[in-house]
């Protein structure tokens, strides 16, 4: 009789009996029962010794140009040989376009490039190949889904770089599981990395992201690749953001803005001009933040909408900023200030919709909602920048420098900054230190 064992489908925990919730995660109805595979005799492992740090011999890492700027911003420079790049997203957000566009380009270099398609046919892939005018004989297209007959191929053609969509397509024969379980994503991801650095050949690898926004699969993939980047955006609006979540040769933090047209995906040089293109200086409610966000400053505004409850209990919605933040600089914009808002609806937006987190992004939140509640503006060209700490004090924050300067080259001519800053300048803009919330307001002319 077939031994068979049951694996939860969000962590990869493994038992012998069915568990309604996973011991390991908590989640409820995630294990389900898998035959167990046939083990494959263990190879004697060559030893090594250790050898004292210095004695290490240190190499140039070598990059690959995606041919796309902002993907290459994000990966820290371009693809490193022999690394393994995760790219998740949801469906149709342009996962499979962002990945074939850059086989393109790597192929128009004068690289090899083997895409392998678990999902669709080569005919499926040519017309979008069309749409995007890819025309290279360099682009080698393989429809598989068994990983040892993809590495079989990529040991043959020797490729400069490996696509693989997607990972959950793929298979092992030994394992009796059905692709995309636990058990087939791990060991065809393990097969996958052992051949990049085997080979020194860079592989990227789309992923399936589940209803919560997560990869799908063991969260040991993403321990398994060396960098993981999620593809964002609305489906229904043209911008899209690669932001790095993981990234073992470059910044963790990075971010890519594209916009999404008829001919794929563009690269977005002035992230600041785009988010603020479509901003109405002259509503109540509106304010405008340098957030860094990787290496770089860009100018985004947060806008803000206080009303009347229609019914029961006020309301508190954050879209791009953290709910709890929210409710914090809210409850000290009341008591330390005297703007009343108990007693009304108040909603938090991001424009463009990015995520800021960063304590930087404070001082613009409670100046929008004071804004929106008195009925009067905030100045057009008026940066924010700043922490509110619980007393109403504005705290210092990191490379105010550098969202001053982005500030100036887009035409800003007033910025509030905390006093830690107050030396701080940039060419055309008037820098005003404030120490306390109500300062700021009354420097915004809000008093």
């Amino acid at each position: 009789m077939a031994r068979s064992t049951f694996v939860c489908q969000r962590c990869g925990f493994e038992s012998g009996k069915w568990h309604g919730r996973c011991p390991s995660c908590d989640a409820w109805d995630g294990l389900v029962e898998e035959a167990a595979g046939t083990s494959r005799e263990r190879r004697a492992a060559p030893r090594s010794e250790p050898v004292p740090y210095p004695s290490v011999a240190a190499s140039d890492v070598t990059r690959t140009s995606t041919g796309l700027l902002e993907f290459d911003r994000v990966l820290g420079g371009g693809l490193v040989a022999g690394s393994v790049v995760l790219v998740g997203g949801e469906p149709g957000v342009g996962k499979s376009t962002l990945i074939l566009q850059a086989a393109s380009a790597v192929a128009e270099a004068g690289l090899r490039v083997l895409c392998v398609s678990g999902e669709e046919s080569p005919a499926q892939l040519r017309l979008r190949g069309e749409r995007l005018d890819v025309r290279s004989h360099d682009l080698l297209v393989l429809a598989e889904t068994d990983v040892d007959a993809v590495i079989e191929s990529a040991r043959r053609c020797e490729p400069g770089l490996l696509l693989v969509d997607s990972i959950q397509a793929m298979r092992c024969a030994e394992l009796a599981s059905v692709p995309g379980s636990v058990g087939q994503v791990r060991e065809s991801a393990s097969r996958l990395v052992g051949l990049a650095k085997a080979r020194g050949v860079p592989v990227v690898l789309v992923g399936h992201v589940t209803k919560d926004g997560a990869l799908a699969g063991p969260r040991v993939l993403e321990h398994l690749v060396d960098t993981v980047v999620q593809f964002e955006g609305d489906r229904h609006h043209a911008q899209r953001i690669l932001r790095a979540w993981k990234n073992r040769f470059g910044p963790s933090d990075e971010i890519g803005v594209f916009t999404m047209g008829d001919r794929g995906l563009v690269g977005i040089a002035n992230p600041s001009e785009v988010f603020l293109a479509e901003r109405a200086a002259s509503t109540p409610g509106s304010a405008v933040l340098p957030a860094i966000e990787g290496s770089r400053p860009i100018l985004v505004e947060v806008q803000a909408l206080v009303g009347e409850p229609a019914h029961g209990s006020p309301r508190r919605t954050a879209l791009g900023v953290d709910a709890g933040r929210l409710a914090l600089i809210l409850a000290v914009l009341e008591r330390r200030v005297g703007v009343a808002l108990a007693d009304r609806d108040v909603f938090v937006n991001v424009a463009g919709g990015l995520e800021i987190l960063e304590p930087a992004a404070d001082l613009a939140v409670p100046l929008a909602a004071a804004s929106s509640r008195m009925g009067r503006p905030l100045p057009g060209a008026l940066a924010l920048i700043g922490e509110i700490g619980l007393g109403g004090e504005v705290r210092g924050v990191s490379r105010v420098e550098a969202r001053l300067a982005e500030a100036s080259r887009m035409g800003f001519d007033a910025a509030l900054v905390p006093v830690a800053a107050a030396g701080l300048t940039a060419p055309g803009v008037r820098v005003v230190a404030v120490r306390h919330l109500s300062d700021a307001l009354a420097a915004a002319g809000l008093a």
